[in-house]
């Protein structure tokens, strides 16, 4: 089959789609044909040298595919529903970027109800993140204001429509006047972190309560910021390290506020875990995703032979929604 090795680290003209040997199916894992895959940003952290491959998976790059059923594991219970044929998503350890994949089965959810097979790539990964932190970790509430760092990405546009459909108020920032439009069609109000101090703006908008549940994909960078901006009893999840890995925190804020700093990644966490935050999605998120409430926004499609293009779109920062590799 075709698929995109990690051979070697640096930009995205390391990437290249070669023949390579398929995966062996296991016995608690279901053999998927490929529709697409979808990019993230541990896809690139990965290509650059610095998001290893977990122990035991392979070195094919992806996290989140969409395709058909081709054939079951000797263990998957008639309890996971699955049949061959059938169309579904799944979040992966990796080898996404490929024509087939194996994927462990509780980690594997049918394809929602009216949803495209192709964009339906851009949902595992997504879904499992935003729930996982913002509804489990932070445990954020109907009636609570949540502010969202890159608020036009993957990540931030299915966070303001899940925490939108779930009664939560939706702060978003966003670096053009395109991406403020995107955003505040979605339903968040959109913070053009170049133009505007965010922690004013955002106890502008709560008047002075601050949020309650900040998503940051920055990190480091904004660390203070985001204690400023975070309501008391509020709830900081980091999730990423754009803005680098190492900041100061002021503890003294932090007590007074009563906050909470979390960090989390999904990738790393054992097999229980996610099958546990991919039955939450299903049972929550997958309702919304049917009846219309969250979609799946695409910003472009690249063929998988175009990986690099992909990449490259992909690290200018312009998309808004997924980018998705169509196999």
């Amino acid at each position: 089959m075709r698929a995109v090795r990690d051979v070697r680290s640096g930009g995205p003209e390391v990437l290249e789609a070669a023949e390579t040997a398929e995966p062996q199916l296991t016995p608690e894992g279901v053999l998927i044909a490929v529709t697409a895959a979808g990019l993230n940003r541990a896809d690139v952290l990965q290509r650059n040298g610095n998001y290893p491959v977990p122990p035991d998976a392979t070195d094919i790059f992806g996290l989140e595919v969409s395709g058909t059923v081709v054939e079951l594991g000797a263990d998957v219970p008639e309890v996971a529903g699955l049949a061959v044929g059938d169309s579904v998503v799944a979040l992966v350890d990796s080898g996404g970027y490929a024509e087939r994949v194996v994927a462990p089965w509780r980690q594997v959810l049918p394809l929602p109800d009216g949803v495209d097979p192709v964009a339906a790539a851009g949902l595992p990964e997504v879904a499992a993140t935003v729930f996982s932190n913002v509804f489990m970790a932070a445990a954020a509430r109907e009636g609570e204001t949540l502010l969202v760092h890159g608020g036009a990405g993957g990540i931030g546009t299915h966070a303001i429509q899940v925490a939108r459909a779930l009664g939560l108020t939706v702060l978003a920032t966003v670096g053009s006047d395109e991406k403020m439009r995107v955003v505040s069609e979605l339903g968040a109000t959109p913070i053009n972190y170049k133009d505007e101090d965010f922690v004013d703006r955002v106890h502008e908008l709560t008047d002075g309560h601050g949020a309650d549940v900040i998503l940051d994909v920055v990190g480091a960078k904004y660390l203070d910021p985001n204690l400023r901006a975070v309501a008391t009893n509020g709830r900081i999840v980091i999730i990423g390290m754009q803005g680098g890995i190492k900041g100061e925190l002021n503890v003294g804020r932090l007590l007074n506020k009563r906050a909470a700093v979390i960090g989390t990644t999904l990738r790393a966490r054992p097999a229980d875990e996610k099958a546990r935050i991919m039955a939450a999605v299903r049972e929550y998120v997958w309702p919304l995703v049917a009846s219309g409430q969250v979609r799946p926004l695409v910003a472009r499609t690249f063929p998988l032979d175009q990986v690099r293009e992909a990449h490259e779109y992909f690290d200018s920062g312009s998309h808004v929604g997924k980018v998705l590799l169509t196999v």
